[in-house]
């Protein structure tokens, strides 16, 4: 077993090297531009939204405050004639995008300090790289890619920009497997050895 303190480099690392690929795939590269759209009437419907009092949080429409309900007829035809959607609404002002790096960040810490936890149950000091790549980089792969199938599933995201998600999720579990297995504690990069 490998404690958690033994493995404060390959967290850190880990938790930086995904913040990094991250930054590429959404700032650099074009592969999530096409995540989200503007809506027709973009405008009118912002005004329309303040005069109502909308306030930050998230909304299901139609929204029906007891499932019993749904059966109706009223219910229904709400459904039928649309528009059927979930939004979410941030508070009033700039984007912080330093506030969502940050918590950004942190999170991927977070992740991390998770795989250390569980390959240091399952992996002994001096393991083999590999055996160490394969442990964390898919415990690593199941936080980050997996995580955002469920969007799909209940808040109908595009299965399309799922699949993006849950590559950049793999892509955030090889560079995590690739820096716990390069600074595992006494690691053998080859069998044997």
């Amino acid at each position: 077993m490998v404690t958690l303190p033994e493995l404060w480099q390959p967290i850190l690392a880990a938790a930086v090297l995904v913040f990094v690929v991250s930054s590429v795939l959404h700032m650099v590269l074009p592969l999530h531009k096409s995540d989200y759209t503007k809506v027709p009437g973009e405008d009118e419907l912002a005004a329309l939204m303040r005069a109502r009092g909308v306030r930050p949080g998230s909304y299901m429409f139609p929204f029906c405050a007891d499932m019993k309900d749904l059966g109706s007829d009223e219910m229904k035809a709400k459904y039928l004639d649309g528009p059927v959607g979930f939004m979410r609404i941030l508070p009033n002002g700039q984007m912080k995008i330093g506030k969502f790096l940050g918590t950004w960040f942190a999170y991927t810490i977070l992740i991390s300090v998770v795989v250390a936890y569980i390959g240091g149950l399952a992996l002994a000091p001096g393991a083999e790289y590999l055996k160490v790549f394969q442990v964390t980089g898919a415990t690593a792969f199941l936080a980050y890619g997996l995580a955002a199938i469920p969007e799909s599933i209940w808040k109908g995201q595009s299965w399309g920009t799922t699949a993006k998600f849950v590559f950049d999720g793999l892509l955030y579990g090889l560079v995590t497997g690739g820096a716990f297995g390069w600074l595992w504690p006494g690691v053998s990069i080859v069998s044997g050895g």
